[in-house]
């Protein structure tokens, strides 16, 4: 039985921060492995095919309990694949636990320090993440029977975790203060926008700590950049909601942002505009992972395959994201993977380098 222990993180929140079915599961495989394999009707193998689905399907809805869902998703977006969720496991409850990412990474290795992880499942930013969870053992192995059509970019090669969608990050800018839209990163340097920057704090955001990895890596950026960024007036702020509201509300010009954030602001009829920039858009996949010990393994199965199914990929494009398995429609405004240029580098570097980068983030603007 999980101990129902509530952990309280906050020296270890800055600390670690700076440091967004099995059970049922052989049966499901086996239901699916039948349907593709059917005889065609009146086959003599037929009706034991048939029987063989039938008691797979039956034995699926047996499924029923509660897990417990640790993510940096938007709380909104996380409800309506929950929703989505519960209409094909309506006996399944998923309770919720929602913060920025690296708070949420804080609160799970403060937990596992206490003896007792209360997440089943966790989806956060980005791949980085998830390797820190991945060497303190936090983990479960888990080869979902939904990857086809996700590319093996997007899966981790132990199968500890896989993408969920592509978030790139772009520069969102407010229609009613810029006359000369910007066309990259760089243009964010110039005198036009002095004073008029926001972008979210890598110290609270996973996908901000990834960004600044790769930007701080990239020819012709580098930490250069960032501290032009500064020169120029940029304010830090916690994370990508508020850089969304700073700039929706005409607090600020521009920013670094979530594509799906300012596209969903535009559609909402605000004065916002998104650019991919030219240099290339670091993304993240925002990886699902189950928590290694789970007791609720059969129900984490059935929720990570949910979301990586095609049903549940047209859903999250639906919610407005950049679905991750190849055949979804991407919402209208964004791009789809093979659209945009993305900039990447190796994710064992960054995850090596992750805190460091942090620090030296903190200490220049500080």
């Amino acid at each position: 039985m999980k101990k129902k222990l509530a952990v309280i993180v906050a020296a270890g929140l800055a600390a670690a921060a700076l440091a967004g079915c099995q059970g049922n599961a052989s049966e499901a495989t086996t239901a699916a492995e039948s349907s593709s394999q059917a005889p065609a009707e009146g086959s003599e193998e037929t009706s034991e095919g048939e029987s063989t689905e039938a008691a797979s399907e039956e034995a699926s809805q047996d499924l029923s309990g509660a897990i417990t869902l640790y993510t940096s998703q938007p709380e909104e977006d996380i409800q309506a694949m929950i929703d989505g969720f519960n209409e094909k496991w309506p006996e399944i409850q998923v309770d919720v636990f929602r913060s920025g990412t690296e708070e949420v990474v804080s609160k799970v290795l403060a937990e596992q320090q206490a003896g007792s992880v209360l997440a089943d499942v966790l989806l956060v930013a980005d791949n980085v993440t998830f390797e820190t969870l991945k060497e303190q053992d936090l983990l479960m192995a888990y080869e979902s029977p939904e990857l086809e059509g996700i590319p093996e970019t997007y899966i981790d090669k132990d199968h500890m975790y896989t993408g969920t969608k592509v978030i790139t990050t772009g520069i969102a800018y407010n229609t009613e203060l810029v006359q000369n839209a910007p066309a990259s990163f760089a243009d964010l340097t110039k005198a036009d926008y002095k004073d008029n920057l926001i972008m979210p704090s890598p110290l609270y955001s996973g996908a901000a700590a990834y960004n600044l990895g790769v930007i701080t890596r990239t020819e012709g950026m580098g930490w250069e950049y960032y501290q032009a960024l500064k020169d120029n007036g940029i304010t830090v702020d916690k994370g990508n909601g508020a850089v969304q509201n700073a700039i929706v509300a005409g607090e600020k010009a521009c920013g670094l942002l979530a594509d799906y954030m300012a596209i969903r602001s535009k559609n909402d009829g605000a004065p916002v505009e998104f650019v991919y920039p030219s240099e290339g858009s670091p993304a993240v996949t925002e990886p699902i992972g189950i928590v290694s010990g789970t007791e609720n393994e059969a129900l984490a199965k059935a929720f990570v395959d949910f979301v990586l199914s095609e049903e549940g990929q047209t859903l999250t494009s639906e919610i407005g994201y950049t679905p991750v398995k190849s055949g979804v429609v991407v919402p209208e405004g964004l791009k789809s993977i093979d659209e945009f240029t993305p900039l990447t580098w190796d994710t064992e570097e960054l995850y090596q380098n992750r805190e460091a980068d942090k620090e030296q983030f903190s200490e220049m603007f500080q």
